[in-house]
């Protein structure tokens, strides 16, 4: 197997491990009596590591290569989630959820960096968006065999089938990871430097912000429809196909992803993105059953599926060279600030205010994100598609000197 193809192979497998758990622990949770502000703990608390790690495993990968977080990635999130399944209680699963997050930060930024690496100048951007319809993928069948699994043999065994997937991950490893290469990066200045260098680049700035906040909307939209769904009496199996049907619309638009982007640029699809977000978080808490609910999910997850492989493409091309790696993580970093806050912030709105307000501010949010996105002007608009296809070259050129 191919280092690339590994790579794409890793990445669903431990991707399962990630997005399965988040809508079982939060029925976990909700089977337990958890109140939404104690959910809202428990999802913080998946998000806390990689908020805290994402940027310094970044830094580290780029020194020492992929192979040793990935290892760690395994192991961490077969524990986490063997660990609910022995002990039945809120703390088995925040333990979990620590764990389950830890394994998230040392896999996603090193997948994400892998990809850029090992893909050619001409094939990157195709590459990127096989990586991103991979992720969409994962999305799908998490909430599937999460939602299967608790149905027919509990939340607890649920947690236990989810670890066949670190099995299937850690064999192909084992197999085929010393083909994996190594770092891309000998030296590093002093200990503050390298973030101050990573953030000199003003480039990066507006897609750091951008990135925030649709990483944002989406982790808020699947936080809350499970908990919209038990609250209007649906079965896991059925939050579960409403939560895949989300995935699907990703996959769906980033199937079509380099053509519109070819098309109407992507300052453009980012505005688009923001007002569709905005839609479904207005449609979705009137929505009484799964198959009206599935329906606002598919109409927010067209807008949101294209949101993050756009901002990592850049982000990836407007990178320094050897600092790949780095500027993924600071990225990660900072949508993990947001995921983090986010939930114990509208865990409380929910408690104190109820599911309906935290949908409607949410929709507001994107409108106001469509509103940020928007180029200012036809000239800017064509000067930054002009500067973003240049800086791709750049930064093929700066990769493959590397």
């Amino acid at each position: 197997m191919s280092p690339l193809h590994l790579t794409f192979a890793l990445t669903l497998l431990i991707d399962v491990t990630w997005t399965a758990p988040r809508m079982v622990f939060s029925l976990y949770a909700l089977a337990l009596g958890a109140q939404p502000f104690e959910v809202g703990i428990l999802y913080a608390v998946l998000n806390l590591f990689p908020l805290l790690l994402s940027w310094p495993i970044g830094k580290l990968s780029d020194r020492i290569g992929p192979r040793p977080p990935l290892a760690l990635a395994i192991g961490c999130g077969a524990v986490g989630l063997i660990i609910p399944y022995l002990a039945h209680s809120m703390l088995a699963l925040y333990v979990g959820s620590t764990l389950v997050g830890l394994a998230f930060a040392f896999f996603l930024v090193n997948v994400q960096n892998l990809v850029g690496v090992l893909s050619p100048v001409e094939k990157r951007a195709a590459n990127f968006t096989t990586f991103s319809l991979i992720g969409a993928s994962s999305n799908l069948i998490g909430p599937l065999i999460g939602g299967f699994s608790i149905d027919h043999w509990g939340h607890a065994v649920a947690c236990l089938n989810i670890v066949a997937f670190s099995v299937v991950a850690a064999v192909l490893f084992i197999a085929w990871g010393g083909g994996l290469p190594g770092g891309t990066r000998r030296q590093t200045a002093g200990p503050a430097a390298p973030m101050l260098d990573v953030l000199s680049n003003r480039a990066i700035w507006p897609l750091l912000v951008t990135s925030s906040l649709v990483k944002l909307g989406t982790d808020l939209f699947q936080f809350y429809i499970p908990i919209y769904g038990h609250q209007i009496g649906l079965s896991a199996s059925a939050v579960g196909a409403v939560l895949a049907v989300l995935a699907g619309s990703q996959f769906i638009v980033r199937f079509v992803l380099p053509r519109l982007i070819k098309r109407v640029g992507e300052e453009a699809m980012l505005v688009y993105a923001f007002y569709s977000a905005a839609a479904g978080f207005t449609l979705a808490p009137f929505m009484g059953n799964a198959l009206l609910l599935g329906m606002a999910c598919f109409v927010f997850g067209i807008g949101m599926g294209v949101g993050q492989p756009i901002t990592t493409i850049l982000l990836f091309n407007r990178s320094a060279d050897g600092r790949s790696g780095e500027t993924l993580g600071l990225r990660l970093t900072v949508n993990n600030v947001v995921r983090v806050a986010g939930p114990l912030l509208f865990g409380f709105i929910a408690s104190a205010a109820g599911l309906l307000s935290v949908f409607l501010i949410n929709a507001v949010m994107m409108g106001v994100g469509a509103v940020v996105s928007k180029p200012k002007g036809k000239a800017e608009g064509g000067r930054r598609k002009a500067e973003g296809t240049t800086s791709e070259g750049a930064g093929d050129t700066r990769k493959a000197e590397a």
